[in-house]
C-alpha cells in the first residue's frame, strides 16, 4: 500500500460527517412505512364505509322487490342499485352477491367485496387491501288483506274507463300475488258496485237476508190493476210474492246506521239483515277474501258497466269482507303475524242514488260515515276519483282517504293503470314492513 492510500483510509476513518445521514436514512424508512400505513389504512376504511352505505341502501331498495323477482333478476338489480350508489373509482374488482331466503321471516343479504389499491405501502410490497361488507333486510311477518271496491256503473262504459280499470286491476293483482311468499300472505276481495252489490243469487235461502222489501214489490196482485203489495192490499186484494229463487242476487243498503258498518247480521234483528232488491242493473257478483288469483282475474274480466252510483254500498261491503265473519267468510288471522288491511275505492262519478235518497249530499254523508267507521277499525283507505267529465273534485273522497297521499284525482282513464301500480307498490311496502 502506498503512503497516499494509507493517508486516505486514515482520513476516512476519522471523518464522521456521513454517518449521521446514513443512520437517519435507515431510521426514516420505518417511520415513513408507519405513516404510509396509517394513511393507506385510513383511506381504505373510508372506502369500506362508503361500501357499507351503498350496501345498506341496496338491501333496503331491493328488499321491497325481492319477493316479486326471480333469482337472476335479484342478482341483476343488486348490481344495478349498488353501482348507482357506490360512486368510487378507487375500489377495483368489486363483486356484489345477494342471497335471498324465503321463509316465515324472509331475509335478503347483500355482500360486496373489492380491492383497494394502496399508494404508499407498495414500497414495502403491499399493493392493495381487500375490503368486504354486507347488509341484511328482513321482513315477512306482515300479511296483507285488500278489498277492491270498484265502480261498475254505466258511466264506466265511456272513455274506455272500464277497459283501463280491468287492465289496472289485473296488474295490481299480479303484483300482490308475486309479493306473497307463503300461502296466506295476501288475500284479496273484489266488490263490484253500482246502486247495489251482487252477493250471489244462490244465497236466496241465507239467514242474513230480509225479504220484506223485496216481497213488497216483487209479486202479483189478484187484481192486475195493482203492482205493489201496499196498494194491492189497501184495495182489499191478495198479494202473492214471487219465488225468492228468481232473485238476481242484488242487495241494497241495510237500515241506517248498519248501512255504514261491518256489523255482522243477526237473525231476528231485521235492521242488521241485508235487503234483496231485483235491481235491473245488478253488477257481477262480489268475491269474498281469497288467495285464488286465477278466480280473481276471471272476476275482473266479468265486470260490466251498468246502473247508478252508490259508493256507500260498495265501501260497506268492502269493509264487511275484511272484518266481519258473516255473511262473507273471512279467513282467521294466524298468530305470530301482523296484518295490514286496506280498501281501494275507485269511482268515476258522484253519488246519485241509494235506498233512501237521490240527493248527492245525503248519500255522500252516508259514505263519509262508512269511511270513518272503516278507518276507526284500522283499515287503510285509498280513494280514486276518475274525473273525465269535468265533475267537481269530491271533497268526501278526499276526506275518506286515510291521508292526502292516498287520494287520487284522475282526468285520463289511462292514469288508472299507473295509479294502481303506485298503490300496489305502496301495499307491497306495507307487507314488507317489520
Amino acid at each position: 500500500m502506498t503512503a497516499r492510500s494509507q493517508t486516505f483510509l486514515s482520513t476516512f476513518r476519522r471523518d464522521k460527517a456521513g454517518t449521521t445521514a446514513v443512520i437517519f436514512a435507515l431510521a426514516l424508512m420505518p417511520i415513513m412505512t408507519a405513516l404510509g400505513t396509517a394513511i393507506d389504512y385510513a383511506r381504505a376504511a373510508n372506502a369500506r364505509a362508503s361500501l357499507q352505505n351503498a350496501l345498506d341502501a341496496t338491501a333496503l331498495l331491493l328488499g321491497k322487490e325481492a319477493p316479486m323477482l326471480t333469482d337472476s333478476q335479484i342478482n341483476e338489480k343488486a348490481t344495478l342499485y349498488f353501482t348507482r350508489m357506490f360512486n368510487r373509482d378507487d375500489v377495483i374488482n368489486v363483486t356484489v352477491t345477494p342471497t335471498y331466503v324465503k321463509s316465515g321471516d324472509s331475509t335478503l343479504t347483500v355482500t360486496a367485496t373489492g380491492d383497494f389499491p394502496l399508494v404508499i405501502l407498495p414500497i414495502v410490497g403491499i399493493n392493495s387491501l381487500p375490503i368486504q361488507s354486507s347488509s341484511q333486510a328482513a321482513w315477512g311477518n306482515t300479511r296483507l288483506r285488500v278489498a277492491l271496491a270498484l265502480d261498475n256503473t254505466g258511466s264506466m262504459a265511456s272513455s274506455n274507463k272500464m277497459t283501463a280499470l280491468k287492465t289496472a286491476s289485473h296488474k295490481l293483482l299480479t303484483q300482490l300475488q308475486t309479493s306473497a311468499v307463503n300461502t296466506g300472505d295476501v288475500y284479496v276481495s273484489i266488490v263490484p258496485f253500482s246502486k247495489d252489490v251482487n252477493v250471489g243469487s244462490s244465497n236466496y235461502n241465507a239467514s242474513w237476508l230480509r225479504w220484506d222489501l223485496w216481497d213488497a214489490v216483487n209479486g202479483t196482485c189478484s187484481s192486475t190493476s195493482y203492482t205493489k203489495k201496499s196498494t194491492c192490499e189497501a184495495n182489499g186484494k191478495v198479494w202473492t210474492p214471487k219465488a225468492h229463487s228468481i232473485w238476481n242476487g242484488c242487495v241494497t243498503d241495510r237500515d241506517q246506521s248498519y248501512d255504514t258498518t261491518a256489523t255482522a247480521p243477526v237473525a231476528g234483528t231485521p235492521a242488521t239483515l241485508f235487503p234483496p232488491e231485483q235491481y235491473s242493473n245488478c253488477p257481477v257478483s262480489l268475491m269474498a277474501l281469497s288467495s285464488d288469483f286465477v278466480s280473481m282475474h276471471s272476476k275482473i274480466d266479468a265486470m260490466t258497466p251498468t246502473g247508478n252510483t252508490n259508493q256507500t254500498v260498495g265501501l260497506q261491503w268492502a269493509f264487511q269482507s275484511l272484518v266481519a265473519n258473516s255473511p262473507l267468510a273471512v279467513p282467521p288471522l294466524t298468530p305470530g303475524y301482523k296484518y295490514q288491511q286496506a280498501i281501494i275505492l275507485l269511482t268515476d262519478g258522484l253519488n246519485t242514488e241509494n235506498r233512501f235518497s237521490t240527493s248527492q249530499s245525503a248519500i255522500d254523508a252516508r259514505t263519509k260515515i262508512a269511511c270513518d267507521n272503516a278507518k276507526a277499525a284500522n283499515l287503510i283507505i285509498y280513494t280514486v276519483q276518475v274525473n273525465t267529465g269535468g265533475d267537481p273534485t269530491s271533497t268526501m273522497l278526499q276526506q275518506c282517504a286515510s291521508d292526502a297521499t292516498k287520494f287520487f284525482l284522475l282526468t285520463d282513464p289511462n292514469q288508472i293503470v299507473s295509479t294502481f301500480d303506485q298503490i300496489a307498490t305502496s301495499l307491497s311496502t306495507l307487507r314488507l314492513a317489520k
